[in-house]
């Protein structure tokens, strides 16, 4: 079985510009990624896929795969989905380049569900600990089910109640596992599906195709940046990660 792994890096972020080269504690941020990756995958299975020259030269540099690719994708996973059409693999393995703490024990759980049932897409999830998480429009919420199916995820506040109080929730963890069919089948779809354009989360493109998606317990060892408040705080905390 062939699996590789692929960390989108768009330039143009509309709420923080140039993200993949942003330093948290003098590292571009994308470089943080790739060496979370690396502690699981060998070089050799790990592709930066990028729409920027910039990214590109930072790659070349410092020995990286590095693919360029449309700046029309609509999403990251679109990004994923071209270098699939353009590289042959059984599964793709996403880890989002706005992840430097990615959890390489996470990566490892990842790899073993893929390892048992390479047809499924797979995507992570852990609880929210905190009201101010639950409440942020930044953080995708998820509800699944007794099995761990994916039944929805909103940046709302979901599971809600009669009195808006926040009860308990789990948020997505942003990596997951495509098999090569599926995303095929979610690239030439070409545009957003309705609940995805609203929700502006693009796993909800697989389920109102149709798909299962399986969640997968991770850690909260995890830290996506989508902003200038974000990246302050990840250059103001250290993660302990083994």
């Amino acid at each position: 079985m062939k699996i590789i792994v692929i960390i989108p890096a768009r330039f143009n972020s509309k709420r923080l510009p140039g993200k993949p080269l942003k330093e948290i504690n003098g590292v571009p941020m994308i470089l943080k990624t790739y060496f979370q990756c690396n502690k699981v995958f060998k070089k050799e299975q790990i592709i930066i896929a990028t729409d920027n020259l910039k990214i590109k030269r930072l790659c070349l540099k410092n020995n990286i795969n590095v693919l360029m690719t449309s700046k029309k994708c609509l999403t990251g996973t679109d990004r994923i989905a071209e270098v699939a059409s353009k590289i042959i693999a059984d599964v793709y393995i996403n880890v989002q380049g706005d992840e430097p703490f990615f959890n390489p024990i996470d990566l490892k759980k990842l790899l073993k569900n893929v390892l048992k049932d390479p047809s499924k897409i797979y995507n992570g999830y852990t609880k929210i600990e905190k009201i101010e998480m639950f409440k942020s429009s930044s953080v995708p919420k998820v509800v699944f089910d007794s099995n761990e199916n994916l039944l929805y995820m909103s940046r709302g506040e979901i599971p809600s109640n009669k009195k808006h109080k926040f009860k308990l929730g789990w948020r997505q963890v942003c990596a997951y596992a495509f098999p090569r069919k599926d995303l095929i089948k979610f690239y030439k779809y070409k545009r957003k599906t309705p609940l995805e354009k609203v929700e502006d989360i693009e796993i909800l493109r697989f389920l109102e195709m149709g798909k299962n998606i399986k969640m997968i317990k991770m850690s909260n060892k995890s830290m996506s940046i989508d902003t200038k408040k974000d990246l302050k705080k990840a250059n103001s905390i250290f993660f302990k990660i083994k």
